[in-house]
């Protein structure tokens, strides 16, 4: 595994989860990075900006030169729009909607900071909706869970149930695509 003590600039429960699960050593700085002003970018380029936006972020508020800084952000795109995490119940069901009987890609960016090195990309999932009845979808709503998920979904939730099927990283849908990040730690 990787020596090195890992700060974890995020405060998701997922990306807690993956790396308990995976035994890395890591702390949490949760970054107050702006997330604004990426809304025009390309997919895989408004996800490895806010990885690396919070990353630094971290960096200058965090003095620990021996850690690895790693930071990750998950954006939903169908047909190129990007869809965030939802305002509100109404723009959780049109997003939904929206995904319904689609296919549509889930991009995680990462940015990784140790010392002066810094790396940074991207992985993209294609996920394959089936289609969604109204009723379900608002079902699915009253739960809660779409309100704090890019794309107003969970797949390891009770949306799992919406997806067909998946091409790619599985975990990366969950929000860390840790295969790759842990072949970029290796490099270190």
């Amino acid at each position: 595994m990787i020596n090195k003590h890992i700060i974890l600039a995020s405060a998701s429960p997922r990306r807690r989860e993956l790396l308990e699960s995976f035994g890395f050593d890591f702390e949490i700085c949760r970054s107050l990075a702006d997330e604004n002003g990426v809304e025009n970018y390309a997919p895989q380029d408004a996800v490895t900006e806010l990885a690396l936006r919070k990353a630094l972020w971290v960096k200058e508020r965090c003095k620990n030169n021996d850690s690895v800084i790693l930071a990750a952000d998950t954006l939903v795109a169908i047909d190129g729009k990007l869809l965030g995490k939802p305002e509100d119940e109404e723009d959780a069901f049109r997003m939904l909607k929206g995904l319904s009987g689609t296919n549509h890609q889930v991009y995680t960016g990462y940015a990784i900071l140790y010392g002066d090195k810094q790396i940074s990309g991207y992985e993209c999932t294609d996920v394959f909706f089936r289609p969604l009845e109204e009723e379900e979808i608002r079902a699915y709503i009253a739960t809660g869970e779409p309100m704090d998920k890019a794309g107003a979904y969970g797949i390891q939730e009770k949306a799992g149930i919406f997806v067909r099927r998946i091409e790619g990283d599985y975990l990366n849908v969950l929000g860390l695509p840790v295969c790759k990040i842990y072949e970029e730690l290796k490099k270190l």
